[in-house]
């Protein structure tokens, strides 16, 4: 099902809905009114969400928050995207930072991973004190991060999380390490290597006794890395067992919020085969969408929200309706 999706035909592809869809959103920048929320998570961690809220009592309205993918921040083109599409609908936005990502590297130089639920749950548990309903859109490992916080520590999430969607989720992080050393996705490859040394380089001029200097120039593969570096540092014994207990397709049967895992048979980076394997939820509450083209967090089509991004568009009446169910919504927002 692909519940509407048609891009361009010269825009059909993986690569390039992929390509495109960074080449479209380049140029996007937040221009809203930005307070920065710091978010203390426990030993020490503390997480940066970057909050535009809509004018009037914060909590007569619904809050959505974004979560990044891998090498990513706050001001990735494709939240920026899905944010100020929100906000035109009248959502609170907030923009999380993991752990160390973006400017939170200043407030705590961590490294994160894909296994790390309990950010996200601090995470939430910060803004429904604000704003009581609140729905989640991640991308890519942050899609991972979200279906993993709510299938491993469901019971812990406020009652008010209303929803999440999960963009171009990578369930099976080993077999989408694999899918990364393909020929054809070197561009990739090289891309997250360049931007993970940078920000590890970072890190280690803030905390030299914490990372071991020039211990980035070895890796020269994603898996190479979560070996050298991911799985150390996040207390893993190796990458395989950081990928194992952190992927969240096991966890997909145990969902008991409303939930869109949207991806596309074309993505280059995560396997349609990896995001169908997993049994859904007997009850329904969980829905699942492989849109025959679209790439890895492309979606480019035609639409409303900026960036010719389609799944902002889809994840947003995906959410509205997930609120509507609840009776949550208010009426002059959606």
């Amino acid at each position: 099902m692909d519940d509407g999706f048609r891009p361009p035909l010269l825009a059909v592809g993986g690569h390039r809905q992929t390509l495109l869809g960074f080449w479209y959103r380049r140029k996007l920048r937040w221009t809203l009114p930005v307070e920065d929320l710091v978010v203390e998570a426990g030993d020490g961690i503390r997480l940066l969400l970057r909050a535009s809220w809509q004018p009037g009592p914060r909590e007569g309205r619904p809050a959505l928050l974004t979560i990044h993918g891998l090498g990513g921040w706050d001001e990735a083109s494709y939240g920026l995207a899905t944010g100020a599409y929100a906000y035109g609908m009248g959502w609170h936005v907030l923009r999380m930072n993991m752990r160390g990502a973006g400017d939170s590297a200043r407030i705590c130089p961590r490294l994160y991973n894909a296994g790390l639920d309990t950010d996200l749950v601090a995470a939430l548990e910060a803004v429904t004190r604000v704003a009581p309903r609140v729905a989640v859109v991640g991308f890519s490992l942050g899609a991972n991060l979200a279906l993993l916080a709510l299938g491993r520590s469901g019971p812990r999430l406020p009652a008010g999380v209303l929803g999440v969607v999960a963009v171009s989720p990578p369930l099976d992080l080993a077999a989408c390490v694999a899918a990364l050393e393909r020929p054809t996705n070197h561009l990739y490859q090289a891309y997250f290597l360049r931007n993970l040394r940078l920000s590890y380089r970072y890190r280690q001029r803030l905390c030299p006794e914490l990372y071991e200097a020039g211990r980035e120039l070895g890796p020269r593969t994603i898996r190479e890395w979560d070996e050298a570096i991911t799985a150390p540092y996040g207390g893993y014994a190796s990458a395989d067992q950081y990928y194992a207990r952190s992927s969240a397709g096991p966890y997909v049967q145990r969902l008991d919020r409303r939930v869109l895992i949207l991806s596309a048979q074309d993505d280059p980076l995560v396997p349609a085969a990896s995001v169908a394997q997993w049994p859904l939820p007997a009850s329904g509450i969980v829905e699942r969408e492989i849109t025959r083209t679209g790439g890895h967090v492309g979606f480019v089509a035609e639409t409303p929200a900026p960036g010719r991004f389609w799944a902002a568009e889809r994840a947003m009446r995906f959410l509205a309706g997930a609120g509507r169910d609840a009776s949550a919504l208010p009426q002059d927002g959606l």
